[in-house]
């Protein structure tokens, strides 16, 4: 049986932000992670401002901004009348930009490795009781301490009985595609009657192409991308459910849970890695003070003040319609759209 102070499943950005700021505190820390990085991820690729001062405090800012990205200048909105409403970003060195998920996620677990957990990758946990004792592959281990890092489906978090019941009503798919000489540095997003398209470019020549659909359009919202982006028949795209889920509880003595594991929050506004770093810090400073008592707490105060724009996206996205208006009242009034945007993607400086 290994003895670690610390066991953390899942090593996307939650659980690799909580093992590198707990083993540079002296915890012994161990991370499961049943992919072998670097993988792909259903993700928008997106990082918010939010995010700079987390990645600042890891050491790691500087080799994500040294990763092939792109320097997001610009925010498009396109409605369904396909009239584009178009919002600049503010430029500087924490200004919002995007990175392939595959390059950024394997940066923050090397920094983890480098101060010092134990990574075991390409093993499944399959035995978790109270305590805590695991197993993955064929390996045990002890510690009394664990982090639920292992996304919106979290095994933890299923085999603890925690794992909220969702609503599978739309579907997200998302692949990464040559990108148009002039489509430039940008994000855009349009609604339409059967659905929503995001797209931002990632550098390298790439963009992101993300697509959410209810089941019954996702043939006509994917017929609509391969003709618009022309997209090769045999290209794969990756597909993602839930896309919403309440916020699970921890139920269990020296159990958190972060990032998806703990919220799923809808995906359109792009904050879905800044509650990852967000949180995985959070639940690291808790673990590292022996202060577990007060962690929920902290964590719902981190989504407050926030979810109402992500819900008023949701509207936008199921509404394609009403959308479409919104975009054209912007238009005659563009300090409401700039407030909307500027709560996205944060503050700048």
């Amino acid at each position: 049986m290994n003895h670690f102070d610390v066991a953390i499943v899942g090593a996307g950005p939650a659980g690799s932000t909580c093992a590198a700021l707990c083993a540079a505190a002296g915890l012994r820390t161990l991370v499961l992670e049943k992919a072998v990085f670097p993988r792909d991820k259903v993700c928008g690729d997106c990082i918010n401002p939010a995010c700079w001062p987390v990645l600042d405090r890891l050491g790691v800012s500087g080799r994500i901004r040294a990763l092939p990205h792109s320097r997001l200048g610009a925010v498009e909105f396109v409605g369904t009348d396909e009239e584009v409403l178009r919002y600049p970003l503010a430029q500087s060195a924490h200004s919002e930009i995007a990175v392939k998920r595959s390059l950024f996620d394997q940066a923050l677990l090397e920094r983890a490795i480098e101060l010092g957990a134990t990574v075991r990758p390409g093993v499944a946990l399959t035995t978790l009781e109270p305590g805590w004792h695991l197993r993955a592959g064929d390996e045990g281990f002890f510690a009394p301490l664990l982090v639920a890092a292992d996304g919106r489906n979290s095994t933890v978090a299923r085999l603890r009985g925690l794992l909220p019941a969702a609503h599978r009503d739309r579907i997200g798919l998302q692949t990464h595609l040559p990108a148009p000489a002039d489509f430039g540095e940008k994000v855009r997003m349009s609604f339409l009657p059967h659905g929503y398209c995001g797209v931002a470019s990632v550098g390298g020549g790439e963009l992101n192409v993300c697509l959410v659909a209810r089941p019954q359009h996702l043939d006509q919202l994917k017929a609509w991308a391969d003709a618009r982006f022309a997209v090769n028949p045999n290209q794969a795209w990756r597909t993602i459910t839930p896309l919403a889920r309440p916020a699970a509880r921890a139920a269990d003595a020296g159990l958190l849970l972060v990032g998806d594991a703990a919220r799923v929050i809808e995906p359109f506004t792009g904050e879905g890695i800044y509650y990852a770093l967000a949180s995985g810090a959070l639940a690291a400073d808790h673990l590292i003070r022996g202060d577990l008592a007060r962690y929920a707490a902290a964590h719902g105060a981190l989504y407050r003040g926030r979810l109402w724009i992500n819900q008023l996206a949701k509207a936008a996205v199921l509404h394609p319609q009403l959308a479409t208006q919104a975009l054209k009242i912007s238009r005659h009034w563009p300090g409401l759209l700039r407030l909307l945007t500027t709560r996205i993607v944060g503050a700048t400086g």
